[in-house]
């Protein structure tokens, strides 16, 4: 009956291993032995998790804009928006994830069949608004005139001296022309190309109050640094790079963009796009990208917890459903909305139909998900959206594509990654007036929107417009009401009253505002384990359960195993055969340790009749 000894290493990510395609394994105890299970990296596993553009276009490629704002960039802000019908074969176009190039195919189908273009009856109106209507509509301060150099406070109503990173996938060729011909039409201010050397040291400088906006295009690894290759192009995602730095401009036209490209769709390359934004110094992250969330995703999250950082990301553009990184406690869940607006006036707005929206299956609910914010009540898990703003591609907002090898071309674009740059570009003003007045960098907004703002009736009505119709499906949250609910959050940013809350509320690290649904990061791993009896000579069969709150991978050491005995190892269960038991007491000593260096001890013991 002399003890032997076994080692079992595996990474508990998923819960249970086998959901993330792991297999059992098993050592027999008759003499020492040691056991090996190849662990299975957070990274490896996160890997195999795609992450898709969260953007719409209306079916149809739009007439150049007219010069009007190009020499009063005011001027379009009391008009109406402009107005296209779409055909019938347009309108039957899929809006979600459409390019350019789709467009033009099924244009260039309609001609070659001599189609009539004229709309059916029953066919949809586009409505596409320009910077100067968005600005107007949402309450966004007049810029000043070309050639006008702005007041500081002025300079800090753009978001002058902030830094607005985009994390995007793939490659845009021609995200510096577009952005340039989009400032031109629209008498925005330029942008100045930046270089980063791989070699830079980071953090950067700060960005400066009076340059006005750079724009910096950067590669990034999988593990957070700086390459100099260049992501491979795709169409959809260089839709979602051009709309993302177009928008975000529009909305902080002083702020620095550093668009920051991976390689892959994956989410651990994604994440490497955060983490070097983190390393770049304080900003606002722009995320208008998800994936459905999962116990995969846990290990993931405390990427969001920058010094200094904020960090937005799009709620998702097929209807009803949760996704990450929007759901993660720290990111800022930005959802969709219909606009109305005819050039003065208030605005009006339903949910977007095709809004994400709904309650976390994974997200216990963060703590400043309170009670007090009228309609919030007390869900179990994370609530999104946290906020919104339009995103319907038929009420869109004029967007310059330039595909590869192509002309450029005028679109409506939409989706909640629109409404995500922008949201960014506010949390940026907000910045760059806190600094005005000598204030640290707001960090995770959540606590001043809920808490602050929400919290409070007066600065409620101020600071956000509720959005009290529309609904994005049939299930019990999925319909708008007062105060909070699920598709449009808080409602959409009535920007000057909520710029000055935000810009003197208290400021937040980020993993502060999440209560209890902040991802573990340094808890030891747990161990579950009850005492054992058996009966002499009658086959025997127990099991105990190690799982690491963060998520990590662990190395688990036994000893003390009765010889005949065989463990094995099923995701986070150790399972243990007798055959033929042998009387006496046995003491089996567990120890867990994860890949951070925390560990945990037990004590099994077994009694055999």
């Amino acid at each position: 009956m002399s003890p032997t000894r076994i080692s079992l290493s595996v990474a508990l990510l998923c819960g249970a291993l086998t959901a993330c395609g792991g297999g059992s394994s098993a050592v027999e105890s008759a003499q020492t032995a040691s056991l090996q299970v190849p662990a299975v990296q957070p990274a490896a596993t996160v890997a195999a998790v795609v992450a898709a553009p969260a953007f719409h276009l209306a079916p149809t490629t739009l007439a150049e804009p007219d010069d009007g704002d190009r020499f009063d960039n005011e001027a379009s802000a009391r008009r109406r928006p402009a107005s296209n019908w779409l055909s019938g074969d347009q309108a039957a176009l899929p809006t979600r994830g459409l390019t350019v190039q789709t467009i033009q195919d099924n244009e260039r189908r309609r001609i070659q069949s001599g189609s009539s273009a004229a709309p059916q009856a029953s066919a949809t109106a586009v409505l596409t608004y320009t910077p100067a209507q968005i600005r107007a509509a949402y309450g966004m301060p007049a810029l000043t005139a070309a050639g006008v150099t702005p007041t500081a406070d002025q300079a800090a109503q753009q978001g002058a001296g902030q830094t607005i990173y985009i994390v995007d996938a793939n490659h845009d060729p021609n995200v510096a022309a577009e952005l340039s011909a989009f400032n031109q039409k629209f008498g925005l201010p330029t942008c100045t190309s930046q270089s980063v050397a791989t070699s830079a040291t980071l953090p950067l400088a700060a960005a400066s109050t009076s340059a006005g906006c750079t724009f910096s295009v950067v590669y990034a690894t999988a593990a957070g640094g700086m390459s100099t290759s260049v992501p491979a192009y795709d169409a959809g995602w260089a839709t979602e790079i051009a709309l993302d730095v177009q928008w975000a401009h529009a909305t902080a036209p002083r702020a620095r963009i550093v668009l920051i490209e991976v390689p892959d769709t994956t989410t651990t390359s994604l994440m490497g796009g955060v983490k070097l934004a983190n390393a770049m110094g304080p900003g606002v992250v722009s995320m208008s990208f998800g994936a459905p969330e999962g116990s995969w995703m846990t290990s993931l999250n405390s990427t969001f917890n920058g010094t200094g950082m904020s960090y937005v990301a799009a709620t998702g553009d097929s209807g009803a459903g949760v996704l990450w990184p929007s759901v993660a406690p720290t990111v800022l869940a930005v959802g969709g909305t219909t606009l109305s607006w005819n050039g003065s006036g208030t605005r009006s707005e339903t949910v977007w139909a095709s809004t994400g929206g709904g309650m976390s299956a994974y997200v216990a609910r963060p703590s400043y998900q309170v009670n007090t914010v009228p309609g919030m009540g007390s869900p179990a898990q994370r609530m999104v959206a946290d906020v919104s703003f339009n995103a319907d591609p038929t009420t869109g907002q004029y967007t310059a594509i330039q595909p590869q090898g192509g002309s450029l071309s005028w679109v409506s674009a939409g989706g909640t990654s629109l409404a995500t740059p922008q949201w960014a570009g506010l949390i940026a003003i907000a910045n760059a007036q806190r600094a005005r007045a000598g204030t640290a960098a707001l960090g995770a907004p959540h606590g001043a929107l809920y808490t602050t703002i929400a919290s409070v009736p007066g600065n409620y009505a101020a600071a956000l417009a509720d959005v009290h119709s529309g609904s994005d499906g049939s299930c019990v949250s999925c319909s708008a009401h007062t105060g909070y609910d699920a598709p449009s959050g808080l409602g959409t940013p009535n920007t000057t009253s909520l710029s000055n809350l935000l810009a003197g509320a208290s400021a937040s690290t980020g993993s502060s505002s999440t209560g209890t649904s902040a991802p573990p990061t340094s808890a030891a791993p747990q161990i579950s384990a009850t005492a054992w009896s058996a009966t002499v000579g009658k086959a025997f069969a127990g099991s105990f359960t190690v799982s690491d709150p963060g998520g990590l991978a662990m190395t688990i050491q036994i000893s003390g195993i009765p010889s005949g005995m065989t463990m094995s190892l099923s995701g986070s269960t150790v399972t243990a055969k007798w055959a033929v038991p042998l009387v006496g007491s046995y003491n089996i000593q567990i120890k867990a340790t994860d890949s951070a260096g925390l560990s945990s001890m037990a004590t099994l013991p077994l009694t055999v009749h």
